[in-house]
């Protein structure tokens, strides 16, 4: 019997198979069929009778209605994709920022990363579960719109005033004043960011580092010319995570699921997640098109 002996890049490659072939089963066994319902539902007409559901072809007519009579379609779409142009560039300064200082050596650092990692479990909704869940959650909202909103927007008030006094452009300024007032959210949104960051970190050689030491390299230096281009990976990585998770969960997902399961119109809302699919892909492509190019692997 002949043996085929594989090259690096053979095996390397039916490695990826094999960690794709569980989301790859779980696709077609879960999500293909739903996936082909859903754009049959976007172009028909979706009736209850007597016998059931029937199905009239309509062809573009739920498309149209999203975009040219919804009252509210088109202006919560846009809102949705500007909060995520806004808050994913704060989440992975932010993520990148912890995790470098989480990557130090001192004391307790097991605890600080466990707190750091906190956010999620608590946005997670997994403590939404046990009794009483619902009514914290409500105090909190309460507590933090009449008190925490207005400390919020004082001090955002504040860090206006002081930069424009120092001379910084005003785009800049209601950037960084705008980061401020979401701060709750970064933070929220950035744990899982943190740890796929941390993890790059701690996979770096030390020896690069000492090298660079011996060369006469500052701290800064080894960041940019180490650090930064070994975990551009994962940069990469966390970019389209943390735009999915944008999109998962905000005023446009609700408004879908309630012209679904309040006003029973599956037609229109299976059009709305389509249009929605669509900006989402669009907006990854051009992204991930822009930064693959500029990302280093290290062999």
């Amino acid at each position: 019997m002949i043996k085929v002996r594989l090259t690096q890049e053979q095996k390397k490659g039916r490695m990826g198979v094999l960690f794709l072939a569980p989301w790859l089963i779980g696709f077609l066994l879960l999500f293909a069929l739903p996936i082909v319902e859903s754009l049959k539902y976007s172009l028909s007409q979706l009736e209850l009778t007597a016998e059931g559901m029937s199905l009239h072809f309509i062809g573009l007519e739920n498309f149209k209605t999203a975009f040219l009579e919804h009252p509210a379609y088109n202006r919560i779409l846009t809102e949705s994709i500007v909060d995520m142009l806004v808050n994913v560039p704060l989440i992975i300064f932010f993520s990148l920022f912890s995790a470098t200082l989480l990557n130090q050596k001192f004391r307790f650092r097991g605890l600080a990363r466990a707190i750091f990692f906190l956010p999620v479990i608590l946005a997670s909704g997994a403590l939404l579960g046990v009794e009483g869940g619902d009514i914290m959650q409500s105090v909190m909202q309460s507590a933090n719109s009449e008190q925490g909103g207005n400390l919020s927007l004082l001090q955002s008030f504040e860090l206006e005033r002081m930069l424009i006094q120092s001379g910084a452009n005003e785009s800049v300024v209601a950037y960084l004043t705008d980061a401020v007032n979401r701060i709750y959210e970064i933070i929220s949104r950035s744990g899982v960011q943190i740890l796929i960051f941390l993890a790059g970190l701690q996979s770096i050689s030390p020896s690069l580092y000492e090298a660079a030491r011996i060369e006469g390299a500052t701290g800064y230096e080894a960041f940019w010319k180490i650090t930064f281009p070994v975990i551009s990976p994962l940069i990469l990585t966390n970019l389209i995570y943390s735009i999915i998770d944008a999109f998962s969960s905000n005023k446009m997902t609700r408004l879908i699921q309630e012209t679904a399961f309040k006003t029973f119109d599956f037609g229109l809302s299976s059009a709305m997640s389509w249009i929605y699919f669509m900006c989402i892909s669009v907006i990854l492509f051009i992204l991930y098109m822009l930064i693959a190019r500029k990302v280093f692997y290290y062999d």
